[in-house]
C-alpha cells in the first residue's frame, strides 16, 4: 500500500500503523508544505469550540506542524487552525460519517493541550506539496526596522521591570515583532508600527488571539506602540484591552537632546 507523508514525499509501507489509520506526522517531521483544496467541514474541539460548515476550502499543512484552514475570503487570517507542536493523523471515517459523504478524516491534536482540530473530508479536489527551502525571514526597511531592535534594547522604555524574550516571535500566521515580559512575569506581545492604524491593532489582535491558545505563553496582553498613533486606532486598542504607546524615534536613538526643547 502507498502511503502519503509530507515528510519523506511518499513512503512505502505494508499495511496501516492501525485500523483505519492512513498515516501520520509529527511536528519537524513534514517534508515542505502540503496544499490540500477539498470539500470538508471543521471542528475544533478543546478550550473553545468552533464548527465550520460543508464548504470547499484551503487546507494548509506546513512544515512546523502547523494545519490551516482557508477560505477564498479573509485576506490572509485562517479561519481556523491548529498552531505547533502537533500531530496530524489522516484516517478512514467511521460508518456514520459515511453515510453522510465523508470519505477520509483528518485529525489535528495538540501536543500541548487536549485541543483537537477534526477536519471531514467530503470531496477532495486537489492535492499537492512543495518543498520551500530555508526562509531568510522578514527584513524590515527604514525606521521601523530600527525601532523595533532599539526598542529591544530599551525594553524598559515600555515600563521597568520588562525583560526581553525575543524579536520576530514566529506564529503561525506570521512574527510577533517582540514578545516580552512584565514587571510581573507576564507575556507581552507588542506591534510596532511607524504610524499606527486600525489595520496594525487588528494584526496584533490576531496574534494575541493565536498566543492566548498556548498554555506556556498564556495570559498575554498587548501593547501597540508606534511614532505616530491614530485617534480611531487608539479607541480600537481600548476596546480590545491593548495599551498604546507612542515612541520618541530621535530619543531612543540618542540623537534628541530632551534638555535643550524649547517646547
Amino acid at each position: 500500500m502507498l502511503l502519503f507523508c509530507p515528510r519523506r514525499r511518499y513512503s512505502l509501507a505494508p499495511e496501516p500503523p492501525a485500523r483505519g489509520a492512513r498515516w501520520s506526522c509529527q511536528r519537524g517531521s513534514v517534508y515542505g508544505v502540503r496544499l490540500v483544496i477539498a470539500r470538508c467541514s471543521v471542528d475544533y474541539v478543546g478550550r473553545l469550540k468552533a464548527h465550520l460548515p460543508l464548504a470547499t476550502r484551503l487546507l494548509l499543512v506546513k512544515a512546523d506542524g502547523s494545519v490551516l484552514v482557508h477560505s477564498d475570503g479573509g485576506s490572509y487570517k485562517p479561519l481556523n487552525w491548529m498552531s505547533p507542536p502537533a500531530t496530524l493523523r489522516v484516517s478512514s471515517p467511521d460508518e456514520t460519517d459515511v453515510e453522510v459523504g465523508v470519505v477520509e478524516q483528518w485529525t489535528v491534536q495538540s501536543a500541548k493541550t487536549d485541543d483537537r482540530l477534526i477536519i471531514n473530508i467530503h470531496e477532495q479536489l486537489h492535492d499537492t506539496s512543495h518543498e520551500l527551502g530555508q526562509d531568510p525571514g522578514l527584513i524590515k526597511d527604514g525606521v521601523e526596522a530600527d525601532l523595533q531592535r532599539l526598542l529591544a534594547e530599551q525594553i524598559e522604555t515600555l515600563g521597568t521591570g520588562f525583560s526581553l524574550i525575543r524579536r520576530e516571535y514566529f506564529t503561525a500566521i506570521g512574527p510577533v515583532d517582540i514578545l516580552a515580559r512584565d514587571s510581573d512575569g507576564g507575556t507581552v506581545a507588542i506591534e510596532l508600527k511607524r504610524r499606527g492604524d486600525i489595520d496594525g491593532v487588528e494584526q496584533l489582535t490576531r496574534y494575541l488571539e493565536l498566543l492566548n491558545r498556548d498554555p506556556l505563553l498564556a495570559p498575554v496582553r498587548g501593547i501597540f506602540a508606534a511614532q505616530q498613533i491614530k485617534p480611531q486606532a487608539r479607541v480600537l486598542a481600548k476596546d480590545r484591552g491593548i495599551d498604546c504607546i507612542t515612541l520618541d524615534y530621535d530619543a531612543m536613538r540618542g540623537v534628541d537632546d530632551i534638555e535643550s526643547r524649547l517646547f
